[in-house]
């Protein structure tokens, strides 16, 4: 067991030995969330509306920083695959990436090679290139942090919206989406990262994922590529929408709460959702229901 294996050992167990001794251990993320409520826990908070925050930010009080990880890692696996393929026409597993892990494996289904050929493709070929290599990276560098805890590939449906892979612009629209929900997750989850290496390391996820998010919407733009909102939180680019960039009222990027983000994932907001869309038999680790 290297350093880093120990520290983050160390990490999980004050934590978890915290939470035993103030009551919370179990209570999962609805417990803890009607605790803080009836304990009023965030109506003390200075300016928490305005932040952004409200009860479920208490969620953190039954997870780990290995936890929330786990959360992003299966995220970077559902990007990495949906770029691999359209540039590749291979899925991750074919291409010999280490997909093993706690939690069940399974196959990455539909999607196919996508054609940018012409004149007019080029530079969004070196774009999808680009984004390909930096989420096979992002896979890479998690698995990596995580070490032994990391979680493995779950199964994914590429096919799970009926479009993504007929034509170049629902290949820009779907990324888009993709782009936009992960760099709200990682901007959400940061508040419960207590670890400042993992911190650290999920901001410069962040930056670069946002680069990504930035080039979609000006392809949107540039190619006249409809889309349509995938929640309340979304900013719609040109020519749909009006702002090429993806802000809120006060020039912030917006967030997302873990189970915002799996409602569009799975492809339901329903409460208790588990399993759906993107993820047909749900994701791997702690952080897995609406």
């Amino acid at each position: 067991m290297n350093k880093e294996q120990e520290q983050l050992d160390k990490v999980i167990a004050d934590r978890r030995n915290f939470l035993k001794g103030v009551g919370l251990t179990g209570l999962g993320l609805a417990g803890s969330t009607a605790l803080a409520s009836k304990l009023g826990l965030i109506d003390n908070l200075p300016g928490a509306g305005k932040l952004g925050l409200g009860p479920t930010s208490v969620e953190a009080a039954s997870i780990t920083d290995v936890d929330i990880l786990n959360f992003a890692l299966n995220l970077e696996y559902l990007e990495a695959e949906f770029y691999t393929v359209a540039v590749t026409g291979k899925t991750l597993d074919q291409s010999g990436f280490d997909l093993s892990g706690s939690g069940s494996f399974g196959p990455t289904t539909g999607g196919k090679k996508m054609n940018f050929s012409g004149p007019l493709h080029t530079q969004l070929n070196m774009t999808f290139n680009s984004i390909m290599h930096d989420e096979q990276n992002h896979v890479k560098f998690l698995r990596s942090a995580l070490g032994s805890y990391a979680v493995a590939k779950p199964e994914i449906n590429l096919d799970a919206l009926g479009i993504g892979f007929g034509n170049i612009n629902q290949l820009i629209a779907v990324s888009r989406a993709l782009e936009e929900t992960g760099e709200s997750a990682y901007a959400g989850a940061a508040q419960y990262i207590s670890n400042k290496s993992y911190l650290t390391a999920a901001a410069r996820i962040l930056a670069i994922e946002c680069e990504h998010t930035g080039n979609m919407r000006l392809f949107c733009d540039v190619y006249g590529v409809a889309t349509a909102k995938i929640d309340w939180h979304d900013v719609l680019p040109p020519p749909t929408g009006l702002n090429m960039f993806t802000v809120d009222h006060n020039g912030l990027c917006p967030i997302r709460t873990t189970s915002e983000v799996l409602a569009i994932v799975y492809g339901s907001n329903k409460s208790g959702t588990s399993r759906g869309g993107f993820f047909p038999k749900g994701v791997n680790g702690t952080i897995d229901v609406v």
